[in-house]
């Protein structure tokens, strides 16, 4: 048996196996757990990068669980989009688990093994998604990844419980229209496995079933990748759950559901039944500025700065939406870069995040000031993911928002554009605002200076002297910005431990790389990922 043949079913073998083990072994020694879903997240990187690598140079996989051949096996299937995606997973899933070590140790010491075998199965379940070419075995592995991360949701405190519960209650609707369109097609067409659904649909496109079908498999997965205004279940739950679970989820759940959306309309139907036949590509654009809009106002509003970053989300959604709807290329390719894009940038924040709350102890604007003294590593990683964020080049977010625009505007859809450009504003808004309060306020906390010592050893003057008490001790305090003789508080660096830091370092990093390859990568997988045929 070749071994090289057989990894795209060891993608999803290992981790489920690593969840077993964990599970047992977590009977027995928790501090097991955290190696060996580093160990096995690596292997799946390992895996997934070389998948794509073959996929660049000897083009499309197909691997048939059992030897089954399709319809009657299910058959995973490997080709530029899913490569690229279960690249982006695993990528993810391997720095976030690096991460999450100091924070399931300090939130949940007595269910360490249980959050690792959580953990491991939402990566199996979205890998599996993402590379399984069967409709109805798309829904096992979509509720697989679902029920993992609801418990990985409730396993936190507080509000936690009540965020996952409501996340399973719309979790539950949008699986259940997804389950009822791809019982549709099985009636109409008598197959599951997605290519040869295809062919079969061509000669159905007219039935109302089919379109019927098309709608609810549509707004099952708008359910999941909270694609506003269906989008309530998100902000809560991401925001009270556990941060080693926020920083795996945020970056990848409303992302592998764009690719669901994606997949569903270019395998299952086709190119000319999505913008041809069903015809609805302008409303559906409409909504998309809705999302933007709406999760960028949203946001603007928020106190806490992890609970803005849900809401960003949910405009990052609308741009991809928005982007695969725009009916062509230029607007395709722009909406697929932004999948890896938009997964790097939240996984840089949310990283941000966690590590804000597990030094401050809190998550509010308030607790952010001064960090750039005390965290100047975590602050500059920050202030790349906002501008990437804000789409400043060369960090990645600008190249995907540049073809999201120039699609844009070759489709003539100029609302769409203003609502991406107003987007960044809101954006550029919300980051310097945090950067404000991080570079020159003083850190929570900071003992003011009861007196200052005047040149010369001499005594400062009386407070009547500066023009009252009030002015005395705002002197004092140095609020001057350090002008004269006061002495200055310098604040040690307090950064994050080694295992926080170096994954922040690296996806940070790679904002950076991601952007200035934005041509290779375009070239050599995203331009395939394109359906031939459109403008």
């Amino acid at each position: 048996m070749n071994i090289v043949e057989q990894l795209p079913v060891l993608l999803l073998v290992i981790p489920l196996l690593t969840a077993l083990v964990i599970s047992l072994t977590g009977v027995f020694s928790q501090r097991s757990a955290f190696p060996l879903t580093v160990i096995s997240t690596g292997l799946v990187l390992v895996i997934a990068a070389w998948t794509l690598a073959r996929v660049t140079t000897d083009g499309v996989i197909h691997y048939r669980l059992g030897g089954w051949p399709p319809p009657f096996g299910i058959e995973y299937v490997v080709d530029h989009l899913n490569a690229l995606v279960l690249v982006v997973i695993a990528f993810v899933g391997f720095l976030a688990a690096i991460y999450s070590k100091q924070h399931v140790v300090e939130e949940m010491p007595a269910k360490i093994s249980q959050f690792y075998t959580l953990y491991v199965l939402l990566i199996t379940g979205l890998l599996g998604i993402t590379i399984t070419g069967d409709a109805f075995n798309l829904y096992v592995l979509l509720e697989i990844s679902a029920l993992t991360s609801y418990a990985l949701i409730a396993i936190g405190k507080d509000r936690a419980l009540l965020s996952s519960f409501n996340y399973l209650i719309m979790g539950t609707i949008g699986a259940c229209f997804y389950l009822l369109g791809v019982g549709h097609l099985y009636i109409m067409g008598g197959s599951l496995n997605m290519p040869d659904l295809q062919g079969i649909l061509v000669n159905l496109y007219g039935t109302d079933a089919i379109q019927v079908a098309f709608v609810l498999i549509l707004v099952g997965v708008w359910v999941k990748m909270a694609f506003f205004p269906v989008h309530g279940w998100l902000p809560n739950a991401y925001t009270y759950a556990p941060s080693a679970t926020s920083c795996m989820m945020a970056p990848l759940m409303t992302k592998v559901s764009v690719y669901v959306m994606i997949r569903v309309m270019f395998s299952v139907y086709s190119p000319s039944f999505t913008f041809e036949t069903f015809a609805m590509h302008t409303e559906i654009v409409w909504l998309a500025v809705a999302a933007i809009l709406g999760g960028s106002l949203l946001a603007l509003a928020q106190t806490n700065f992890k609970k803005m970053l849900t809401y960003l989300i949910v405009a990052e959604v609308g741009y991809m939406v928005g982007g695969v709807w725009l009916a062509n290329r230029l607007g395709i390719t722009g909406a697929v870069l932004h999948i890896v894009n938009d997964a790097l940038m939240t996984l840089c924040l949310f990283f941000v995040a966690g590590i804000v709350l597990f030094k401050v102890k809190g998550c509010r604007f308030e607790d952010l000031r001064g960090l750039f003294r005390t965290m100047p590593f975590t602050m500059a990683a920050f202030t790349v993911a906002a501008l990437s964020m804000i789409g400043v080049p060369p960090t990645c977010g600008f190249f995907s928002k540049y073809y999201l625009i120039m699609g844009a505007i070759e489709a003539g859809e100029w609302v769409y554009m203003g609502a991406l450009i107003v987007s960044s504003l809101v954006n550029a808004v919300l980051f310097f605002r945090v950067i404000e309060l991080a570079f020159f306020d003083a850190p929570r906390g900071e003992p003011v200076v009861a007196a200052a010592v005047g040149q010369g050893g001499q005594a400062p003057a009386a407070p009547e002297d500066h023009g009252g008490p009030a002015e005395a001790d705002r002197d004092a305090a140095g609020e001057h910005g350090g002008h004269g003789h006061d002495e200055q508080v310098v604040e040690p660096i307090d950064e994050a431990p080694p295992s926080m830091l170096v994954p922040l370092i690296v996806v940070a990093a790679a904002l950076i790389v991601v952007g200035l390859c934005t041509g290779e990568i375009v070239d050599s997988i995203v331009q395939f990922t394109v359906p031939a045929g459109l403008p």
